[in-house]
């Protein structure tokens, strides 16, 4: 049952991945924490684990093959998430698990009302 309902999020994050480009700290560390009981640490790690190729491949070449992906900023984001990854998990792994829990919960708070009221 448990690897049912790891490919059952995976799938949910693929799906919301393709469609918002979200997926990780959004659907699949909530579920890993809330379903399978683990840690906001190792529910982050593990989402990072499961991210590093599906996602980049062909996520990102079916937005690619309709001229929808600017090579150039893409590099330097990923630039930027190589190193910051590394720094936010030494952060994180220095928080407790309901600090981190919390924090994430601010920081899903705070998008979500500046989604809703921003201005497209």
């Amino acid at each position: 049952m448990t690897t049912l309902i790891f490919v059952v999020i995976g799938l949910a994050a693929g799906v919301l991945a393709g469609m918002f480009g979200i997926g990780g700290g959004i659907v699949i560390v909530p579920a890993l924490i809330l379903i399978s009981r683990l840690s906001p640490q190792i529910a982050t790690g593990t989402s990072l684990a499961a991210l590093l190729l599906p996602v980049g491949a062909l996520g990102a070449w079916a937005y690619y093959k309709e001229g929808m992906v600017r090579i150039g900023p893409a590099l330097w984001i990923g630039l930027g998430l190589f190193f910051g990854a590394y720094v936010g998990a030494r952060i994180a792994q220095q928080m407790s698990a309901i600090a981190l829990q919390r924090a994430f919960s601010i920081f899903l708070m705070l998008v979500a009302v500046r989604m809703w009221f921003g201005k497209s």
